[in-house]
């Protein structure tokens, strides 16, 4: 008999099918999407975020190292060397990202016994270090498990501030005997472990860089395959071959970066150890100097350890500075300036008690360009007690001063400007009676009247043309025993005008640290001193910058002591070439007339030459033809050595500015000297013959140099000049 089928079996089996199917193509589908959007990811990784992730493993890969790259030179005009870079041999130590500390102390152990190490830098945690490390045991016991504990229960402190904690309390516990107890080549390891442990991973570190010696470096490069991260190579220190100032200092080897400034330079991709200029020029330009790091790649194992180090990037050396002063220059204006201001102080007695300091800057006026900066300051030499000459040319742009009459010619062309006299206008010059004050007058004329137009009061330095000016300024008319009543507007209108020709403001200078003077209030009777320089105080730069500004027209051009910026030398005997050339920077224009400023030039051209000149004795006979103005300036010196009550003492501030040749400038020059005696005791302006015989230096050197400059191959490249002295100084010995 025929079987008949089970309809409702079969349907139960063809479901499972079918729910079978229903899922592997769900399955199937699942994985298609999954693979189609890791797809999409691996593409988007690969194609949109590829060169990001390829700058990311450059960052970690890829690592700027402090090799021993010297800093850029520093030439004078004439190409001469004025700051140098002098190799020496050098020891030095890098470690890596997993170098351990019992690794590094291993090392300085078996270093000891190849060089010899000053230990004089080692400081009472070093010493700590080192014991601990020696005697871990006698260390467990300094704290007792009771303190320990303590320390363990107390919520309030992590892990790391327990730990903490737990050593400083250790350290404090060591015995000063047992510190005191280590042995010279115990000592020689904790000095060379401690500048090991100072430097930073892949940043090699000065073990040894100063003495050290050829047997020494030899025994070292011998035994260089034991001393793993341990190198010998060549390292430079920086020397000069002037003493002025400005040429700034760089940090030395064992400093690094100034903590004062180490953020800066950190967010700047520099390393802490990084040599950087601290002051002036050398801090200035610390970009320009600063060479350029090498670059190396390190090629790990796959537990993360370095096993080799490409390198990338060879790094370069800084780029050269010229500046525009000729050393030869400015060495015979200091001897001249540092003789005649040491002379001053001990040939003049009481008279000279509070002159301390002297000023020379000279420009050229058409670009700016600073061609000798001369400061120098007495002090007394703490070994002999007898006064010695400093350099202070910074001083030139970071004190100021009362200038007196040199500001004069600044007046009268604010006068002009606002209309309240025209060229050749007459006023009289008579002693001033302000009601209630002392009488205010010329130096030329105490009591009577005399005419005189707007060149003679530049000529014989009237200060009556000067206050009748600045009553002018506020809109009054000067009435004999009347009150005054000038008002702030009349202050601004004089400040602007001194602004325009450099005075009261920054000039620009390309260096650091430069300030703006004291700018006083707005009394109605510290006008009339204002209007003679004899109120705000202004630095001697600015007064470079105000005569430059007459000299050349009316275009007050920014000071630069910088001229070019050139690539390090290839072969050191001709100069690199030529990156940057600074051009004439003009900060602003005054807005008087040519013709109102070409009055000023003349004025002060009769200053040096006129019947009445105040500096025809001086200059009149010169073999060129120039132009000025003197000044005296009453100002005022705090002695905190004397009771409170006398601690302001009346002093004399002596000024002289001016420019050569008159008809094309190729000079402009401005001589303060504060303090230069006691009021009570003045007798004489003795900075003309200083400036005269400044000048006239200038001039007979390029006189004897324009034959030697005819000469001269004007390549491009042009040769490198030994430094114009044999002196050296080294970068230590003029470290502040």
């Amino acid at each position: 008999m025929r079987k008949i089928p089970n309809k409702r079996a079969q349907s139960v089996k063809a479901k499972q099918r079918a729910n079978i199917t229903f899922r592997m193509n769900i399955l199937f589908f699942s994985i298609f999407i999954l693979f189609t959007l890791l797809i999409l990811r691996l593409g988007y990784l690969q194609i949109v975020k590829g060169e990001d992730y390829t700058r990311a493993i450059e960052r970690t890969e890829e690592v700027p190292v402090n090799t021993s790259v010297p800093r850029g030179r520093i030439f004078d005009s004439q190409g001469r060397i004025m700051v140098d870079n002098e190799p020496q041999l050098a020891i030095t130590y890098t470690k890596m990202q997993t170098t351990k500390s019992e690794e590094m102390f291993k090392i300085a152990q078996e270093l000891s016994l190849l060089i010899e190490k000053e230990t004089d830098g080692i400081t009472k945690s070093d010493l700590q270090d080192f014991w601990l490390r020696k005697y871990p045991d006698e260390a467990l016991k300094l704290v007792t498990e009771e303190e320990r504990n303590k320390i363990e229960i107390n919520e309030d402190l992590e892990t790391k501030e327990k730990n903490a904690q737990i050593n400083r309390l250790t350290r404090s516990r060591i015995p000063e005997k047992e510190l005191e107890s280590f042995s010279p080549e115990e000592l020689e390891i904790i000095a060379i472990y401690r500048e090991m442990a100072a430097g930073y991973a892949l940043s090699p570190q000065i073990i040894k860089g100063e003495g050290v010696t050829d047997e020494e470096f030899a025994r070292v490069s011998e035994r260089l395959g034991n001393l793993t991260g341990v190198n010998t190579t060549t390292d430079w220190r920086r020397v000069k071959t002037s003493s002025l100032a400005i040429l700034g200092n760089a940090s030395l080897p064992k400093e690094g970066i100034p903590n004062d400034r180490l953020d800066y330079f950190l967010s700047r991709d520099y390393s802490r150890n990084d040599r950087v200029g601290k002051s002036y020029i050398e801090q200035q330009y610390e970009d320009v100097l600063q060479g350029q790091k090498s670059v190396v790649k390190n090629i790990t194992d796959g537990k993360g350890r370095v096993i080799d180090i490409q390198t990338v990037y060879e790094g370069e050396p800084g780029k050269d500075l010229v500046l525009a002063i000729d050393s030869e220059v400015q060495l015979a204006q200091e001897e001249i300036l540092g003789q005649k201001l040491l002379e001053a102080k001990t040939k003049n007695g009481a008279a000279a008690k509070y002159l301390d300091k002297a000023f020379f800057i000279m420009m050229d006026p058409y670009t700016g360009e600073v061609l000798s900066l001369v400061g120098k300051r007495v002090v007394k030499d703490s070994k002999t007690g007898k006064y010695k000459i400093d350099d202070y040319a910074f001083g030139a742009f970071t004190t100021a001063y009362e200038v007196g009459s040199t500001i004069k010619p600044g007046t009268i062309l604010t006068g002009y400007r606002e209309n309240v006299i025209s060229p050749g206008d007459i006023l009289v010059d008579e002693p001033i009676r302000i009601k209630g004050s002392k009488p205010k007058s010329s130096v030329f004329n105490r009591s009577g009247r005399v005419r005189i137009n707007d060149l003679e009061a530049i000529e014989r330095s009237s200060n009556v043309y000067m206050f009748k000016t600045a009553f002018g300024l506020a809109g009054r008319t000067y009435v004999e025993n009347q009150g005054i009543n000038f008002g702030p507007e009349a202050f601004q209108k004089m400040r602007n005008g001194y602004a325009q020709l450099g005075l009261g403001v920054y000039t620009g200078i390309d260096l650091p640290g430069e300030v703006t003077g004291f700018i006083g209030g707005v009394e109605d009777g510290q006008l009339l001193d204002l209007s003679i320089g004899q109120y705000d105080t202004y630095t001697p730069l600015q007064l470079a910058q105000f005569v430059s500004t007459l000299a050349n027209g009316g275009k007050r051009i920014q000071p630069r002591v910088v001229k070019e910026i050139r690539e390090p030398s290839v072969d050191g005997v001709q100069m690199g070439k030529v990156v940057k050339e600074f051009t004439p920077n003009v900060l602003n224009v005054v807005d008087n007339t040519q013709e109102e400023i070409n009055r000023m030039r003349e004025g002060m051209k009769l200053v040096y030459s006129g019947s009445k000149g105040t500096a025809r004795s001086a200059f009149g006979t010169a073999p060129y033809q120039g132009a000025g103005k003197t000044g005296t300036a009453q100002s005022f010196f705090h002695d905190f050595a004397l009771p409170k009550s006398q601690r302001n003492v009346s002093t004399v501030n002596l000024t002289h500015i001016g420019f050569a040749p008159f008809d094309n400038p190729e000079i402009a020059y401005a001589l303060v000297i504060p303090q230069a005696s006691l009021e009570s005791s003045y007798k004489t302006n003795f900075s003309t013959p200083i400036a005269k015989e400044l000048v006239d230096k200038y001039f007979e050197i390029q006189l004897k140099n324009s034959t030697l400059k005819e000469n001269e191959d004007a390549s491009l490249y042009p040769t490198i000049k030994p430094a114009f002295t044999n002196e050296k100084i080294d970068e230590e010995e003029t470290d502040n």
